[in-house]
């Protein structure tokens, strides 16, 4: 397979640093600063919008090993296995991460959200508001997997 390089674009900053800690994300303020080589006016624009998706590299994990047999989520016997591929957790090829967060503001070259589950110093690799048109419709998903998040975005 080829292989291609990414480059951060910016970083994350907020009071999260245990890369453990992976529940109650909701209330999370974090500031996004963009790179300066992008410019002062970069962000322009992204006020008018409610949310923006948040592109992310899980830096502080490793690749994980062993993709080929589906797994417990989060590791929970609990829970049913799951493929590499149905879950969105930090252990995974590539290790990029994204979610959907409320704009809180935006100053020059920092965007500030709420609910990214990042922790502090995460490198960021795009930006993307988000637009009523590219929401899905008719979301459906397994019954287990609400009773499992109920906990993830509580603030």
């Amino acid at each position: 397979m080829p292989s291609f390089e990414i480059s951060q674009i910016g970083v994350v900053r907020n009071e999260r640093t245990d890369i453990q800690d992976t529940d109650n994300w909701g209330a999370v303020r974090s500031t996004i600063t963009v790179d300066e080589r992008f410019g002062e006016a970069c962000l322009q624009g992204l006020d008018g919008f409610s949310h923006v998706e948040v592109l992310f590299v899980f830096d502080q994990f490793s690749e994980p090993d062993g993709h080929l047999e589906p797994r417990p989520y989060r590791g929970r016997p609990d829970l049913p296995p799951v493929g590499i591929f149905a879950g969105r957790g930090p252990r995974r090829p590539n290790r990029i991460g994204v979610t959907c967060c409320a704009i809180e503001s935006v100053r020059g070259r920092e965007l500030t959200v709420v609910g990214l589950d990042a922790v502090s110093g995460t490198p960021v690799v795009d930006l993307k508001p988000v637009m009523t048109e590219f929401l899905p419709v008719g979301v459906e998903q397994p019954g287990w997997v609400g009773d499992v998040m109920a906990e993830y975005f509580r603030p």
